[in-house]
């Protein structure tokens, strides 16, 4: 494809000279585990994200693990979690013994449904069989979940409240981070997320010492005060520190890239606007960060089709519902089933998106989806 649909490289030319010279850094300094770098990206992340302990990880998966585990989810808790989402988010669910509970999403924002979550709860209270536990609201394609919402929610039944945002590190709801609601957001560095790393990484943030304490102890084998002294069953799920100098110099710039995902994301919106039914919208409180610029049309695969002979690349996020996989279709569906995920998994189509996408190219690619419209 001439197109790239995430142009890393891209990005890379920017900060090519600073990379670099982090990288040599770390390889001057010779620690490669728990070296200044890691500390000082854990500082600057958590002054980005409001957040009094940034703790990063192996990736954004163990960070969904971590925080399950530090808040208490085990055996016999329901953790209720969007259906339409990457199978991460329900996948660390029953490593902790937890059951996860699949949940319907709204259309247009495809974050989880506010009003089928609380029936949902409500189902598994009446069953009688599952505690209500947890909630993980999803962060899909770079737009907050209604954590408003979402917060009463989880107050009314007890709940602790987690912010995956593996997609939408960054994004706000009037001027306020996921973190101003939930207990805990995570997030994933993986090379393709809007702030991420040349490798696997994730990160935890929390505003609570004795959680943060656990996560600590967790991602270090389950390491008390001493090296060799283990308070806990843990594992190894560290960020490394040539990751982390990566990270801290792509963290400098992130939020200029905010901004320009935001210019791209409007270009999209008013060139495809008469040939759509609709765009994708943000409310006039929130800021998005553009993951994925993802649009719904009817005869989806045609028009992949037909972007692929424009070279132009696209891509299907997701083309199944966590309760048709294998993996999870055994698991509590909320009442009434998933219809608006199983809408969304037919006609969802993305279309390259990253904040160093000119105009341009972005015109040969508005100009692609409306010629098939046309």
């Amino acid at each position: 494809m001439s197109i790239p649909f995430i142009d890393l490289q891209a990005q890379r030319a920017v900060i090519a000279d600073k990379i670099d010279a982090a990288i040599a850094s770390v390889l001057e300094d010779g620690r490669f585990i728990n070296g200044p770098a890691l500390f000082a990206f854990e500082k600057a992340l958590g002054d980005f994200g409001a957040a009094t302990h940034a703790l990063g990880c192996a990736n954004g998966s163990d960070a969904l693990l971590l925080s399950m585990l530090a808040l208490g989810v085990g055996e016999g808790d329901a953790v209720f979690c969007p259906a339409f989402t990457f199978a991460a988010t329900a996948e660390m669910i029953p490593w902790t013994g937890g059951t996860p509970v699949l949940v319907d999403i709204l259309p247009g924002s495809y974050n989880i449904d506010p009003a089928h979550l609380r029936a949902s709860i409500e189902m598994i209270e009446q069953q009688g069989k599952l505690k209500p536990k947890a909630i993980i609201a999803v962060d899909l394609f770079g737009r907050a979940a209604d954590y408003p919402a979402l917060k009463s929610i989880a107050d009314d039944y007890g709940m602790r409240l987690i912010a995956d945002s593996a997609q939408g590190f960054g994004c706000s709801l009037d001027g306020k981070q996921p973190l101003h609601w939930a207990d805990m957001v995570t997030t994933s560095f993986f090379p393709a997320k809007p702030l991420g790393c040349y490798g696997d990484g994730g990160a935890i943030l929390t505003n609570n010492d004795d959680w943060a304490a656990q996560v600590h102890a967790l991602r270090n084998h389950g390491m008390g005060e001493n090296r060799y002294e283990h308070v806990r069953l843990g594992w190894n799920s560290r960020l490394d520190s040539i990751q982390a100098a990566i990270l801290l110099e792509k963290l400098k710039i992130f939020p200029g890239e905010i901004i320009a995902r935001n210019a791209v994301a409007k270009r999209y919106g008013e060139g495809l606007k008469k040939s759509l039914r609709a765009v994708p919208a943000v409310p006039d409180d929130g800021t998005c960060v553009w993951a994925q610029y993802t649009i719904e049309h009817d005869n989806r695969d045609a028009l992949a089709a037909h972007l692929m002979q424009h070279d132009v690349p696209s891509a299907v996020h997701y083309p199944k519902p966590l309760d048709q996989q294998p993996a999870y279709c055994h698991y509590p569906v909320g009442p009434g089933g998933l219809p608006v995920s199983a809408a969304a998994s037919r006609h969802v189509i993305s279309l390259p998106m990253h904040p160093y996408l000119d105009e341009k190219t972005q015109n040969k690619i508005i100009n692609a989806v409306n010629g098939f419209n046309r």
